[in-house]
């Protein structure tokens, strides 16, 4: 074992132990064989796998080999038969067992191990291999290069305060060593070397690290490929999620744009609505506040008499009337004017003065239109355009 295994054994130790004192792995198990046996038959022979273990015993000079927890014996073989008759009785029933899932451990009799039980404090839990390796010395007679041994810890409630009880299993080389050197000039590699428990093993491991073999699990490795591409897939549907959300997120960030822009130009033309509409209003007030210019003329017309006619005639955008032209009495057209309902306050501009080529006075009158009342305006519209 190298250095570095050997630094980071305790560590797996504690996890191993905190994984087997915690109910996930009971969980696990149940949940497992539930969902296994909603499977049809030949998919949970599938998707049974795992250790499946099996116990070789050596007795006398014969070798027996059966299913763990099962006291039957599926075949045996005498030291005496040659080694290929010895390998073909392992093999042929061990035919149907999945390599990958096939674990064998040698079954050591209870006689042949040394156990004792220890209570240890609570800070030994996290090395108990450790500290097991430097109780050797005196709770066996053997010294630690005199034996294999193994440490397990026992229920915990069973302990007293502050302590930890855990129960060591040793066993001699010269007696485990002869059975691992007949199973290796047979060609037979064992996972495990354990004590009789009934129809089952112990628990424990007893067989030295340097000679436990290295096997090769293609299937764990398809599980891990499998997972990582379950990982990957994972996240790239998170990154094809986060993308979409992405892309539509720029989608309707467009369409908000082009909505505002479209609701600013909708605005701008309510806006421009508003102002022709105040303007058209202003104008058609204008136009019904005015005086017809034909009504106007109409009246003025109606007003001075025929001995008078105008040479000039004018209205300003302040209402103001301009009346320039001749008549036999002048000053008799302010009497003319003041009647009328369309202008008011007439009067001369100036000074009358005659005209020695007519004979009649030269004037010329000023007026200011007459504001009709609210609500009248429009029929006086009647006669034609009004005056700006």
């Amino acid at each position: 074992m190298s250095k570095a295994s050997q630094s980071l054994r305790p560590l797996l130790d504690r996890m191993r132990r905190a994984w087997r004192g915690s109910p996930l792995p009971d969980f696990f198990r149940w949940w497992g064989g539930e969902l296994r046996a909603l499977l049809p038959a030949s998919w949970q022979r599938l998707f049974g796998g795992g250790d499946d273990w099996y116990l070789l015993e050596h007795e006398g000079n014969q070798w027996s080999l059966r299913h763990a927890g099962n006291s039957l014996a599926m075949t045996r073989w005498s030291d005496s038969d040659d080694s290929l008759i010895q390998q073909a009785a392992l093999t042929s029933a061990l035919k149907h067992v999945d390599r990958e899932d096939l674990r064998l451990a040698l079954l050591l009799p209870a006689a042949a191990v040394l156990r004792r039980t220890l209570a240890l404090p609570l800070a030994a839990r996290d090395n108990l291999q450790q500290v097991m390796g430097f109780e050797i010395d005196r709770q066996t007679p053997f010294s630690a290069a005199q034996v294999y041994y193994a440490v397990r810890e026992l229920p915990q409630a069973a302990a007293a305060a502050g302590r930890v009880n855990a129960e060591l299993v040793a066993v001699t080389r010269g007696a485990l060593d002869p059975l691992l050197e007949r199973l290796l000039a047979l060609a037979i590699s064992i996972d495990a070397v354990d004590v009789v428990a009934g129809h089952d093993r112990l628990g424990i491991n007893l067989l030295p690290p340097e000679r436990t073999p290295h096997r090769v699990r293609p299937r764990l490795r398809l599980n891990l490929a499998l997972a990582a591409c379950c990982l990957l897939l994972l996240l790239a549907s998170l990154a094809t999620y986060l993308h979409n959300r992405q892309t539509a997120l720029a989608s309707m960030q467009d369409t908000v744009e082009s909505m505002r822009s479209e609701a600013q130009q909708v605005s701008s033309l309510r806006q421009q609505l508003q102002d022709n509409a105040g303007a058209a209003g202003f104008l058609a007030r204008r136009k019904m506040k005015a005086v017809s210019m034909l009504s106007l003329m109409q009246d003025i017309t109606a007003r001075l008499p025929d001995t008078a006619w105008l040479e000039r005639f004018s209205v300003d955008n302040s209402g103001q009337v301009g009346l320039q032209g001749q008549s036999v009495q002048a000053a008799k057209l302010l009497d003319a004017l003041k009647d009328s309902k369309l202008i008011t306050d007439a009067s001369f501009q100036g000074s009358i003065q005659p005209d020695p080529a007519t004979g009649k006075e030269r004037f010329y009158l000023t007026a200011q239109l007459r504001q009709p009342p609210a609500g009248k305006g429009k029929s006086s519209t009647a006669g034609g355009g009004g005056v700006p």
